[in-house]
């Protein structure tokens, strides 16, 4: 066992730990803080079984190390980190679990619903984890990792920075600790670990200063051992009436698995993309049967965790901690008891490792890199706007002019944000190599995929459709998509004749 467990493994292990944990909390303060949901459902079955599909992934993921180090006789093998997935988390919270929530006031039907949205979608991940291998071969490293190097910059650059300076003090020191081990590569004074110290300096500092907006931590003890349950088939039927919004996340943490492992195999540790697909599926649905509302997915990251040093024992330690944490109810505590503001620089440092290495592997292709990263950018606005828009108790509805079409813009390029982000980064990588036939085919299905909303979705909430002259917009886009392509193959053909 030796050969699995590093010093790198206890930073690794607090970052990847904190993450997952921090998303529990989110869906609880979102159910019980927006729709009032009860909190016993949330703490006695939605959270274990989430939990659980999190332990099964990490382990798995674990057991991958182990016999990638065998197979290849090393010992700097990485594991391939997972935790539950951060945008459809929020997202299903709020689209279709605190709807159901408000439109029939029965929190088990809620449940129900939620437990078949869950099935459903990792079924769909499921299959579509037997393709993920095709398309790692056929699709170019600037659309694979320019896609998720934008959400290293935009989301996980972005929205840890904001934690940062709500909190200065607390936020700005434990940065600067990060900054100081993992960017200028220095060793912290007695070689303590430096994730550990700069949320150990954080969270005292939060503590010492006077004004904080601290709270006290609330712990629901109690040992809730998550069991399948049949009872997801009664919320099948309202279900279905969900899954133009659900399914989309299902297909873009596959496409986000297929890119986190191609980052992966470029930092040295070359899994099998199917099982990493595999495993992601088989731990959403196991979690759905048993009283999950939340899907896993591999975690972008890898390379940051190899840059601490990190090999396997941290995927253990985090699947053990968060699973066994999350049936003795203690999960919410541990987040309430540290600021976000310590933790956040972590999510900080591994977003920017995620877009130093799509830019340092792909330098021949920096524009289709950076093409990549606009989608994501994107997002990260109409998270924003939407806020705003709702914090003042507005709509789409309320808008007009150009005020109108800048909203409806940043809608459809942040709907589908992953998808996008790496086709457009393929589609400029084929152009650049002069691949002909990868530009035509990668024209092709932006152009389906516009049609039906799996991109650039219409739709407020990103929901899917079938292509039709009532989605106009979708029509307009696709068009553009099609003049484009047809003009960039008219001047290839000219310039080679």
């Amino acid at each position: 066992m030796g050969k699995i467990f590093s010093r790198g493994d206890i930073n690794a292990f607090f970052g990847l730990m904190l993450d997952n944990v921090t998303n529990l909390v989110i869906l609880t303060g979102i159910l019980t803080g927006v729709f009032g949901y009860p909190l016993k459902i949330i703490m006695t079955r939605m959270i274990p079984a989430t939990a659980l599909g999190v332990m099964i992934g990490d382990l798995v993921y674990t057991y991958m190390a182990y016999r990638l180090m065998k197979k290849e006789k090393r010992n700097d093998v990485t594991a391939m980190p997972l935790g539950l997935d951060t945008p459809s988390t929020v997202g299903i919270t709020l689209t279709v679990l605190g709807p159901v929530y408000l439109q029939t006031k029965d929190p088990y039907l809620t449940l129900y619903v939620g437990m078949s949205v869950l099935v459903i979608m990792g079924l769909i991940k499921l299959v579509l984890s037997f393709f993920g291998e095709y398309v790692q071969k056929y699709f170019p490293e600037a659309g694979l990792l320019g896609s998720i190097g934008g959400i290293g910059i935009a989301l996980l650059g972005f929205y840890p920075m904001l934690d940062v300076f709500k909190l200065p003090v607390v936020g700005i020191v434990a940065l600067g600790i990060i900054v100081y081990a993992f960017f200028a590569r220095k060793r912290l004074p007695f070689n303590v670990p430096p994730v550990f110290a700069a949320v150990a300096a954080g969270t005292l500092l939060y503590y010492l200063i006077p004004e904080r907006s601290g709270h006290v931590a609330t712990v629901t003890a109690g040992l809730f051992i998550p069991y399948p349950d049949l009872n997801f088939i009664k919320g099948m039927k309202l279900a279905i009436n969900y899954l133009p919004v659900a399914i989309p996340f299902g297909i873009l943490t596959i496409v986000g698995g297929i890119n986190v492992n191609e980052s992966a195999r470029v930092a040295g540790d070359n899994f099998r993309t199917r099982d990493i697909l595999l495993t992601e599926a088989i731990a959403t649905i196991i979690a759905g049967v048993c009283g999950g509302v939340a899907q896993s997915t591999p975690y972008i990251g890898h390379p940051a965790y190899k840059r601490m040093g990190a090999r396997a024992g941290y995927t253990l330690a985090t699947g053990l901690f968060i699973g066994i944490g999350g049936m003795l109810g203690v999960v919410g505590g541990i987040v309430n008891i540290i600021p976000v503001a310590a933790v956040a620089p972590i999510l900080i440092f591994i977003g920017f490792e995620i877009a130093e290495q799509s830019i340092i592997v792909c330098k021949e292709e920096i524009p289709a890199v950076l093409f990549a990263f606009i989608p994501s950018i994107a997002n990260l606005v109409q998270v924003q706007v939407n806020t705003f828009i709702g914090f003042f108790g507005k709509t789409m509805a309320d808008l007009s002019g150009d005020l109108l079409k800048t909203y409806r813009a940043i809608t459809v390029l942040g709907n589908g944000f992953i998808l996008t982000a790496m086709l457009w980064g393929s589609l400029v990588s084929f152009l650049i190599r002069k691949k002909i036939k990868g530009f035509v085919f990668v024209s092709i299905v932006l152009i389906v995929f516009t049609l039906t909303g799996l991109i650039h979705s219409v739709n407020p909430d990103g929901s899917i459709y079938l292509p039709s002259l009532k989605h106009i917009y979708s029509v307009e886009i696709a068009c553009g998509y099609l003049a484009f392509s047809v003009l960039s193959i008219l001047f290839f053909k000219w310039k080679k004749d």
